[in-house]
């Protein structure tokens, strides 16, 4: 006899706008480490295909969520492992997982949801009468955007457990150097020549179609999504995740380009978080370090003010559909916001509000129908079709952030 599993419902709480600006357009659960995004590992794991979401008001119509009888909410924050997966499936009916004050997941089988929805758009669980099980294992969990490049590595060790067990790579090409073979994991479909591949310090995966075109050096840990394509000559250092359909060249360090992004050309970027639809012109070049190796500061949209991310290294944190013209530098811990458009010489302020237009000499606001116009010859260019569920979505966050729009030049230098 089958049962039917729960259904999988996860929910944004709190920590969704510590994570801004990278959560504007999404749930937590659609950031990605490692190979794949949060969402896409739990369902892995449970050996399901299908998952609701609740998140912030204005993310409601791109997440369509309906319960059953029998329903498995998750904290979208929390990444699995195989300890974690155990103790959530095993979870009864009015059953929540929690460690200390944070619930982890929640078995339920009520018609109404066991979480409410704050005025501020958080979803608070509401599990009085429930039994508590206490968390027994330790696990990741995404709180600021820099988690994503410094939990990476173990994601990465995860994420290549997951998708090679029980699995061959294809051969790799005679033409590469190769340390570490055996945690080298390529696709049949990818093509990856003439390049060093060092799994010395972490595995190696290549994705579905993934290119490499040549004269690369990559140290692992190192995850290349499905499409992907790194260009001639790149440096490439662990732990490092382009997602898919990214294209990169350069030099980049320890750090997380969520797909759909570009950064094609020569220049730095280093313990960096970069969201999809994203470009970062030819030389791009971004600090990571401070000169007198004090902690970096970056700006909170919670506290509405820099804070200290406790890092000495910081770099680029970017939300979904910005764009950097050519030779642009960015200062240690710069925060960019959704659809900004950067260009010009110097050093721009570390906070640029999303819909920003201009550099160091001065921003204007990018208008909301250009911003439309550029979003939807991306998508083209993907053959993707750029929604009115995506227009309404970048139309909420033009209107949620006017308010920094006012202030832009507000950095600590």
């Amino acid at each position: 006899m089958t049962t039917t599993p729960p259904k999988i419902i996860f929910f944004d709480d709190h920590t969704w706008f510590h994570l801004l600006p990278l959560t504007y357009t999404k749930s937590i659960a659609d950031l990605r480490i490692g190979l794949w995004t949060i969402r896409e590992k739990w369902l892995h794991v449970l050996k399901q295909d299908h998952s609701g979401t609740l998140s912030v008001n204005h993310l409601s119509k791109r997440y369509r969520w309906e319960m059953g009888k029998d329903n498995l909410f998750i904290n979208s924050s929390i990444l699995p492992n195989q300890e974690l997966v155990k103790q959530v499936i095993h979870l009864q009916p009015k059953e929540v997982l929690v460690d200390g004050d944070l619930v982890i997941a929640v078995r339920h089988d009520d018609k109404h949801p066991p979480l409410i929805h704050k005025a501020s758009g958080e979803w608070l669980p509401l599990v009085d009468g429930y039994t508590k099980i206490s968390c027994g294992c330790s696990y990741l969990r995404i709180n600021y955007p820099w988690d994503l490049y410094l939990l990476n590595k173990a994601a990465i060790e995860q994420d290549f457990e997951w998708l090679t067990a029980g699995r061959n790579s294809a051969p790799i090409d005679p033409s590469n150097g190769v340390v570490n073979p055996e945690r080298i994991f390529i696709e049949e479909s990818a093509e990856v020549r003439f390049s060093l591949l060092d799994a010395s310090a972490g595995p190696i995966y290549i994705g579905n179609h993934a290119k490499v075109l040549g004269g690369d050096m990559i140290k692992g840990g190192f995850m290349m999504g499905d499409h992907a394509v790194l260009k001639m000559g790149a440096k490439i250092y662990g732990a490092t995740t382009f997602g898919p359909y990214s294209k990169i060249g350069g030099e980049v360090n320890n750090s997380v380009i969520m797909g759909y992004s570009n950064k094609s050309h020569d220049g730095y970027l280093g313990n960096a978080v970069i969201g999809e639809w994203c470009n970062l012109g030819a030389d791009t070049n971004c600090s990571n370090l401070k000169n007198n190796y004090s902690k970096v500061k970056v700006w909170s949209y919670v506290f509405n003010k820099m804070m200290s991310s406790d890092q000495l290294f910081c770099g680029l944190i970017m939300g979904d559909h910005s764009k950097c013209g050519i030779n642009t530098m960015f200062n240690t811990g710069t925060v960019v916001g959704v659809a900004a458009n950067i260009f010009g010489a110097g050093f721009p302020p570390k906070f640029i509000p999303s819909f920003s237009w201009g550099g160091a000499s001065g921003f204007e606001t990018y208008r909301f129908d250009k911003a439309v116009e550029t979003a939807t010859a991306v998508y083209t260019r993907r053959n993707k079709e750029f929604s009115e569920i995506d227009k309404g979505i970048l139309k909420a966050i033009f209107q949620r952030t006017e308010r920094y729009r006012k202030s832009i030049g507000t950095s600590e230098k």
